[in-house]
């Protein structure tokens, strides 16, 4: 991996004579651990009384006695028989759905034990194309983190016959983002399964690209494993998939070969059924990952991350090595990086964390990385330097216009009476949504929305300038009980303008607050405005990550005070947008519906079908 800053991070090859000259204790290690419990993730074993020495940025020597390697030099840390691990890797993750840039990102997550992770910026792709994802991979070389990026393989997520985005990233660009460094590791989630299994030349020429440059493919299968598909998936090179909801998921991804990411995200809480793949139907967790996908800000702070994953494993029967596996070793091996990252081992990396008390409480006290301290009993103990977005970065939002409350209206196809409509069924915990068919109050030929009823109306609104489109829709289980809107520009994954409400006047406020602030979420009820601006693209803030988490805070409040009280609520209201996902989505074209064979635009109501 290229790293050009104080963090950075050599290759191996590089960094050879200095190591064997420091295990055979010619060269004094500039760091060393001992009296350590070491978790051996190679060997499933807890080590006792080991030492660790490192030079530089990768690790000399692993044994019983470093004495040879301290030298008046060497900062030498005693363990006193605490765990020492390696390091959490975060195998599938959004840095852009916790609305932090990534050197905020990194502050959050380093004193939680995450030293390192396979980052999918599809958000900021979407929006910026292959310059945003340059700029985040450019910013996340700045920090502590061993930072492995993902190209964006569905931008947009479908055709631009369904949806419009800010660009389109197709197999040449693909192929252009490998020639950036190593670090640019895999091609990211193929969210358009029906695109792979049917030849669509779009998504097969950016596998192809990514397998010709050696990397990996991960996946984003939605359809039930019980047919081909998941066959003809897999044929196509894709081989890591975090879309499992099931055990019986896992256990068909792991049979074809692929590594199965088992997701606790804020909102998706997949872990506890997955995870029995491995404690009740005994399969080897070698292929078993233990991911966050997307964690909202606020539940970095009030959970964490991987190391919350981690310890939700280890409450659901997962032995503690085992679940530390899942996020280590596991992790490196599957994106081809172990000789680098998840294991304490000579030769890596030395990316570790030491652990207080019980090893299943995994309660974090000291993360080193590239064999510096950079976090100690929760803070910090080095400054990360601010990384400056170029104009076209903070200035995404170009709506043609002011909303208006005229905006909203929904027209319907009869003048009174009830009309029979699709809505979008949000499921809390879920990211998938129903189709739900409900009568639908119609007066003077509008759509009547108000707050004795738990409906909304959502519209999605193109926010680049390009066409003005927009769509209208309706939403179940929100649960807003008095007059109350929603407005925001992280809607996964085209990140177009994405209102939610029952009233067409706080609609347009809610909407017209977020594009002043060239992005954001913002809800509004008749006790006020509550807005979380994210310049960066739309999607995020470069503020200090607490402050960001308490007005994400904030906007939970709100919505809750509004009646919607949804574990997380926004993170699952932010999916309604994202049209690869079952089963009835929202673009700004128009209401998609995902089938066997593909996704198909249908009307609102079912009036003349």
């Amino acid at each position: 991996m290229t790293n050009t800053n104080r963090f950075a991070r050599p290759d191996l090859a590089d960094c050879i004579p200095d190591l064997v000259a420091t295990a055979r204790g010619d060269k004094k290690a500039t760091l060393v651990i001992t009296n350590a419990k070491l978790v051996n993730v190679c060997s499933g074993e807890i080590l006792d009384n080991r030492s660790i020495g490192v030079q530089g940025s990768r690790i000399a020597y692993v044994g019983m006695d470093a004495s040879h390697l301290i030298g008046e030099e060497t900062q030498v840390i005693d363990a006193r028989g605490r765990y020492v691990s390696p390091g959490f890797l975060d195998g599938h993750c959004h840095i852009e759905s916790s609305q932090i840039t990534a050197t905020q990102f990194a502050r959050a997550v380093l004193v939680k034990g995450t030293t390192g992770g396979f980052f999918d910026a599809h958000e900021i792709a979407n929006v910026l194309g292959l310059p945003g994802l340059k700029l985040m991979l450019e910013e996340a070389r700045a920090t502590p983190l061993a930072a492995y990026m993902q190209v964006a393989s569905c931008v947009p997520s479908t055709g631009p016959e369904l949806e419009t985005s800010g660009v389109n990233i197709g197999p040449a660009e693909v192929a252009e983002a490998f020639t950036w460094g190593p670090d640019m590791i895999a091609l990211g989630e193929v969210m358009n399964f029906p695109g792979v299994v049917f030849s669509d030349p779009k998504m097969i020429g950016e596998i192809q690209a990514a397998l010709r440059a050696g990397r990996v493919v991960d996946g984003h299968f939605t359809w039930p494993v019980d047919d081909w598909r998941l066959s003809a998936y897999a044929a196509a090179g894709v081989s890591g998939d975090h879309e499992p909801v099931t055990a019986e998921d896992v256990i068909e991804r792991v049979r074809l070969g692929m590594y199965a990411k088992m997701r606790r995200g804020s909102a998706w809480h997949d872990v506890a059924a997955t995870i029995k793949a491995h404690t009740e139907r005994g399969l080897d967790s070698r292929r078993m990952i233990l991911v966050t996908d997307d964690r909202s800000p606020e539940s970095l702070v009030d959970e964490g991350h991987i190391d919350f994953v981690v310890r939700h494993a280890i409450q659901q029967g997962v032995k503690p090595v085992t679940a530390i596996q899942m996020a280590t070793i596991n992790t490196a091996e599957r994106f081809g990086v172990a000789r680098d990252v998840g294991s304490i081992s000579p030769g890596n990396f030395a990316d570790i964390i030491m652990l207080d008390g019980n090893l299943a409480d995994i309660n974090v006290v000291m993360t080193i990385c590239a064999g510096q301290v950079v976090a100690e009993n929760g803070s910090m103990t080095v400054e990360l330097d601010e990384f400056v977005y170029p104009e076209e970065a903070v200035t995404s939002v170009r709506l043609k216009r002011s909303l208006k409350a005229e905006d909203f209206i929904i027209a319907a196809p009869i003048e009174s009476g009830e009309v029979k409509a699709r809505t979008i069924g949000v499921r809390e915990n879920h990211v998938d949504t129903q189709e739900i068919i409900v009568d639908v109050p119609v007066r003077d030929g509008r759509v009547q929305i108000g707050p004795d009823r738990d409906l909304c109306k959502i519209s999605v609104i193109e926010r680049y300038g390009i066409n003005g489109n927009q769509a209208h829709g309706l939403v179940s289980n929100v649960g807003f009980h008095e007059p109350a809107a929603i407005a925001t520009t992280v809607a996964h994954d085209c990140h177009n303008l994405m209102v939610i409400g029952n009233d067409d006047e706080l609609m347009a406020q809610a909407a017209n607050a977020v594009a002043s602030a060239q992005g954001g979420i913002s809800v509004v009820t008749r006790n006020g405005v509550t807005t979380l601006p994210l310049p960066v693209a739309g999607l995020m803030s470069n503020a200090p990550f607490e402050e960001v988490a308490e007005k994400s805070r904030a906007v939970s409040e709100a919505l809750k005070q509004a009646g919607c009280t949804m574990n997380y609520a926004f993170m699952t209201l932010s999916l309604l947008a994202l049209v690869v996902v079952p089963e009835l989505r929202l673009s700004d074209i128009g209401l998609i519906k995902t089938t066997a064979e593909g996704f198909k635009i249908v009307p609102l109501f079912l009036e003349g079908e």
